[in-house]
């Protein structure tokens, strides 16, 4: 693992993509930085090709609308692979991710205090050592509710399991059929825990600090998390009838798909 990649979806997130960047730049310099911006009409974008022409480590990846943040992942988890990079790592542009920790996820994939290498490490809320900051009560009561409800739901091991703080061996990614990934919105990451589970990759935890952002608006709201706790149950209750596997969802929700195209 000689060349990392950070991820940093954008949508609106001029004020304070700069400084992220900045600070990921700072903490890891040998990282390069990949910046998939979904058309902001705030200009972001247009931010991001400035920092991109001052900098050689930075690119952006430009989309053409809004689509979720599992699009913007799984794009440029492709762009990522086709040009060897290795690690990937996920993280926000509002802050809320600190990139003072990023050296924490990585140093989880070689195995650093914990029992063996890793392939993929989640920056992890709620494990010893995690904490949040700035976060109002209710809003870490529906994190916390959410992360236990898809463990029980789905059977994972992982504590935090809504996490967006992670960091992916390339191999890891090439193992996880992405094209069978379909979730776009607040679900995504535990679509992908899932998967990741149903692939065999070795899951680790590390502590990080969520810090609530200080510029912008939030993109969560009870629609999105609604229609990601109706995934996880559908996805859950399907699981105790017969297919149990991420890999069996995703190919009995394809079938149903082509039955509907087809006039079935």
């Amino acid at each position: 693992m000689s060349r990392p990649l950070v991820v940093i979806p954008t949508y609106n997130e001029r004020e304070s993509l700069a400084g992220t960047v900045a600070r990921v730049r700072a903490s890891v310099p040998a990282a390069s930085v990949l910046v998939v911006d979904d058309a902001s009409p705030d200009g972001t974008g247009a931010l991001a090709e400035e920092l991109a022409s001052a900098d050689a480590a930075v690119q952006v990846l430009h989309r053409t609308a809004k689509n979720g943040l599992g699009a913007a992942y799984l794009e440029a988890f492709g762009w990522a692979l086709e040009r060897g990079f290795d690690p990937i790592v996920q993280l926000d542009a509002d802050g809320s991710h600190l990139p003072e920790q990023l050296p924490r996820l990585l140093a989880g994939l070689e195995g650093e205090g914990s029992a063996g290498p890793a392939d993929l490490v989640i920056g992890s809320r709620w494990i010893a050592g995690g904490s949040i900051e700035n976060w109002p009560r209710h809003r870490e009561l529906l994190s916390r509710w959410g992360s236990a409800y898809a463990r029980a739901m789905l059977r994972l091991d992982t504590r935090d399991a809504t996490a967006g703080y992670r960091a992916f061996r390339a191999d890891a990614l090439r193992r996880i059929p992405l094209e069978d990934v379909h979730t776009r919105g607040y679900g995504f990451q535990v679509d992908m825990l899932w998967h990741a589970r149903d692939a065999g990759l070795r899951v680790v935890e590390v502590p990080v600090t969520f810090v609530e952002r200080a510029h912008g608006r939030s993109k969560m709201n009870p629609a999105i998390v609604a229609e990601a706790m109706v995934r996880v149950t559908a996805w859950g209750l399907r699981s105790r009838f017969g297919r149990g596997s991420a890999a069996q969802r995703t190919a009995g929700e394809r079938r149903s798909a082509e039955a509907k195209r087809s006039g079935a």
